[in-house]
């Protein structure tokens, strides 16, 4: 099996990609590059600005605000989207808690992905409003405590 039918087969997985045709499939794992980091390793710095998408396919990742935990995320999530959409500095600080291979869509990449896909782009912008209203109401509570 070659490399882009493997990652096919794993992006139809992803939850944001299920539904996609196998030549949509295909134009995903085009635009990604694979990469594997080791546990421990820092992918994306809280206030930094942000270049690329994520998706997890294997290992898993804490994600962190102002050092406290607010998730932990796996093989089928994603992050980097709400930095790419708004074009704002990261939300949140994402470290590597197992080795992790993940597949990453630097900012060009994804705007054409969004540009050909509108049931990607659609699931992302519902993504991005999900989190921006959990970001703000947990930042409601911090400021009322």
């Amino acid at each position: 099996m070659t490399r882009h039918a493997w990652i096919d087969e794993r992006l139809a997985e992803v939850p944001l990609f299920q539904g996609l045709s196998r030549k949509e499939l295909r134009l995903v794992s085009t635009l990604a590059t694979p990469l594997n980091a080791p546990p421990g390793a820092v992918l994306v710095q809280e206030g930094k600005q942000g270049y690329e998408f994520v998706i997890m396919l294997e290992g898993e990742v804490e994600v962190r605000r102002h050092g406290q935990l607010v998730a932990t995320l796996g093989a089928g999530d994603y992050f980097g989207e709400m930095a790419l959409v708004d074009h704002q500095p990261r939300t949140a600080t994402v470290r590597t808690t197992t080795p992790v291979l993940m597949e990453v869509i630097p900012r060009r990449e994804f705007d054409a992905m969004l540009a050909e896909m509108p049931d990607v782009a659609d699931r992302i912008r519902t993504t991005v409003a999900e989190r921006r209203h959990d970001l703000a109401a947990k930042q409601a509570i911090t400021a009322n405590a």
